[in-house]
């Protein structure tokens, strides 16, 4: 895979992976990594409030007009 950055983020990359003594790919892993994770959290979210709405609907609007 080939990737083409914007040279200020590839000069950001430059100074983050000199500073933390590792490669830029390494960088971009551990990148791509924190992007599936967050994607994986927010589904596991949305399926969560979708199971509330979905079973607890009727003491929802009970609440609701408390």
């Amino acid at each position: 895979m080939t990737v083409r950055l914007p040279e200020d983020i590839d000069r950001a990359l430059d100074e983050i992976a000199a500073a933390e003594h590792v490669s830029k790919h390494a960088l971009i892993v551990q990148g791509a990594a924190l992007v599936v994770a967050r994607r994986s959290r927010r589904a596991a979210v949305d399926e969560a409030v979708d199971f509330v709405l979905s079973h607890d609907a009727e003491l929802l609007r009970r609440l609701e007009d408390a």
